[in-house]
């Protein structure tokens, strides 16, 4: 399994990325930090005569690493009750790829799988279920299967690891992730 993972946080090393990593343990995979790309927020342009403006930012670069893989994993703290700022940019942008010519970008999307690994100081476990829910209707729109999620309580970086239940559930992921490979 050809595994990318989309890391959303604004923090280095915070409970999303450490529950994220605890998940991968051993496990072979890319990363792509976002708050290290420059993506620039969509100009909607999908009822533009001439369509969408090319944009000189890293989005291309991100999109390509997406289409040649076929299991994604979207990293994201629970930020206002909703993915982080960096995540949402990205998938603002699908618009603009889902009219590329370039892309058969629906139909790609359709051919992976993905998974949602999230934190969250604020009950996440209940309060971060409309942030899984708004996963779930974007990867239903572009048909790509979702094979589940993670929601882990932390709110300092390090606390997830507390957080026995999200642990316990990473482990499992691992396994089988590994049992795929």
């Amino acid at each position: 399994m050809n595994i990318l993972v989309l890391h959303g946080s604004s923090r280095d090393a915070g409970n999303t990325e450490q529950l994220t990593n605890l998940a991968l343990e051993g496990v072979p995979h890319t990363s792509i930090r976002l708050r290290e790309k420059n993506i620039r927020p969509i100009h909607d342009q999908r009822h533009d005569e001439g369509g969408f403006d090319a944009v000189a930012d890293d989005y291309d670069e991100v999109t390509e690493a997406v289409l040649a893989h076929d299991f994604l994993i979207f990293s994201t703290p629970i930020y206002w009750y909703g993915m982080s700022g960096q995540m949402k940019n990205y998938v603002d942008r699908w618009s603009q790829s889902l009219r590329d010519k370039r892309y058969s970008f629906k139909e790609s999307l359709g051919q992976k799988q993905a998974y949602v690994i999230t934190t969250g100081g604020d009950q996440p476990r209940l309060k971060g279920l409309p942030l899984i829910q708004q996963f779930q209707y974007v990867f239903s729109f572009v048909g790509m299967p979702f094979a589940g999620y993670i929601i882990g309580e932390g709110n300092k970086p390090g606390d997830v690891l507390s957080d026995q239940r999200a642990v316990e559930e990473a482990k499992i992921f691992n396994a089988w992730l590994k049992d795929k490979q």
